[in-house]
């Protein structure tokens, strides 16, 4: 049987690696401090439209925009933050109203959207999605799709204070 004695020599080197792993994060859950807020991408707001209204639905639907929104440095889920959404899609263009609607951010931060298919114009399919409420910095995003025939988006939004 083996027997262990504790000294204090052996009592120091423990802790000291109970402190080292702590301080590394194997003891303690990682944390998003110092999270980066999103900066806006050019094109982003490309017909953009001040107080597009909330809505439950773009046209027909059939296409899901998605995302996320959290605050820069801690990274904590945004709740009832609105976030525009418009794209070129197969009920209409980009500059009509009808292409234009915002949604809420729920409990967890995260959104979603149901709108019509997605279709390329000026050789690539993309959405379009703004932060505007005005307690945070204003962001334009203008993802890309990878094809065409996708039929759902994700974009995220880390977001300063305004």
């Amino acid at each position: 049987m083996t027997m262990v004695v504790l000294n204090r020599r052996y009592l120091l080197a423990a802790g000291g690696s109970v402190l080292a792993a702590g301080m590394s994060g194997l003891l303690l859950p990682a944390r998003a401090e110092g999270l980066a807020p999103t900066e806006s991408m050019s094109g982003g707001a490309n017909n953009y439209r001040k107080g597009a209204p909330t809505v439950d639905r773009i046209g027909k639907g059939g296409f899901w925009m998605s995302g996320s929104v959290r605050r820069a440095g801690d990274g904590a889920p945004l709740v009832g933050q609105r976030i525009q959404i418009w794209a070129h899609t197969t009920e209409g263009q980009e500059h009509e109203p009808q292409s234009h609607g915002a949604t809420l951010t729920d409990k967890d931060g995260k959104f979603r959207l149901e709108m019509p298919q997605i279709i390329p114009i000026f050789g690539q399919p993309h959405g379009h999605l703004a932060y505007d409420s005005g307690e945070f910095k204003t962001v334009f995003l203008r993802p890309v799709m990878r094809s065409a025939k996708e039929t759902s988006l994700e974009a995220h939004f880390v977001l300063q204070p305004a």
